[in-house]
């Protein structure tokens, strides 16, 4: 294959121009292993990548999508020969080194992770780095050392991708699970993947109080600024947060009160660097607690045409849960 298709990103005036292409397999940038990609996934980040709405794509030209998965072609690793099917998120990919909305791509193999055993292609593009990223966040709470016996645990930006996988992981883990969503219609859906109650993200968008009622012992949050700050305040005594996002911003004007009073704790999840130990244990813990009826019920798939229209639309949170792309 000399060439093949791509989503290439050339540099506009107003935000990234995108085209789809025969793009050369000479360009592909260095790596260690060729991967034929199968299949991919629509991020929030992917969304302000194709959209231009944050400056996630810093070389240009760009082939844009952070994650893939997909079958080994060649390979120089140790870890890796061809056939090996294969996961990929995040280390740059769609940022600074050619990424996933392509037939091919050749990347460092010890960004790779192997797909779990009994796991699809397809279902780990449906987790995706929404999903993983979700998982790193029960892990964090985990090692914090709280459990489902210590209170309720929220979630916010619920029906997203992010919040979606985790209201299943948590609800499945035996959480009493509040999911805060700005879609009061995706009720059912939330209750359908484990979520005991449903709050309106009003009640923590707005610039709040230092220091709130305690309303849950833990929390993730994929969305930033004063929906953290809240958050926050609404710990309970020793809790903790997993904060993984910033939808509503990237600021977070929030009071030492939860910290100094409460002894809160924040805890940063980062999925695009995170070291390759972890990642294998999250994806080791995805393949056997994610639910594989839960994982259905939030997926949509697309073909790699309807990209663009999707990544606009995940940035204005009309895209519900997760959303496979199926690269052909």
């Amino acid at each position: 294959m000399s060439t093949f298709k791509a989503l290439v990103a050339t540099k506009g005036e107003t935000g990234p121009n995108l085209a789809f292409t025969e793009f050369a397999a000479s360009e592909l940038m260095e790596g260690d292993v060729t991967v034929r990609v199968t299949h991919s996934t629509v991020n929030y980040k992917d969304g302000l990548a194709l959209t231009g709405r944050a400056p996630v794509i810093r070389r240009w030209p760009m082939i844009p999508g952070i994650d893939f998965a997909g079958r080994v072609e060649t390979s120089q690793h140790p870890d890796f020969k061809p056939g090996d099917l294969v996961i990929l998120n995040g280390w740059g990919t769609g940022e600074t080194h050619l990424g996933a909305y392509a037939q091919k791509s050749r990347v460092k193999g010890d960004w790779l992770v192997p797909l779990p055993a009994g796991m699809n292609p397809d279902e780990a593009m449906a987790i995706g780095t929404a999903g993983y990223t979700a998982m790193l966040c029960v892990l964090a709470l985990e090692k914090y050392g709280l459990k489902p016996a210590d209170g309720p645990v929220v979630v916010t930006g619920a029906a997203g991708g992010v919040g979606s996988v985790a209201v299943a992981l948590l609800a499945k883990a035996g959480w009493h699970v509040v999911a805060s969503t700005g879609r009061p219609e995706e009720a059912d859906y939330l209750k359908g993947l484990g979520a005991s109650e449903i709050i309106d993200r009003a009640e923590l968008s707005a610039p709040g109080r230092p220091l709130g009622k305690e309303r849950w012992i833990a929390g993730i949050d994929a969305v930033g600024s004063h929906t953290l700050a809240n958050v926050l305040s609404m710990t309970k005594y020793g809790g903790a947060v997993a904060a993984c996002g910033l939808a509503q911003g990237m600021d977070l004007p929030a009071s030492v009160a939860p910290f100094i009073l409460r002894g809160v704790s924040l805890l940063g999840i980062d999925s695009v660097m995170c070291p390759k130990p972890r990642r294998l244990e999250a994806w080791a813990r995805l393949a056997s607690d994610l639910d594989r009826g839960s994982l259905a019920l939030m997926t949509t798939t697309i073909p790699l045409a309807d990209v663009i229209e999707t990544g606009r639309a995940i940035v204005d949170g009309k895209v519900r849960g997760r959303v496979v792309v199926e690269i052909g």
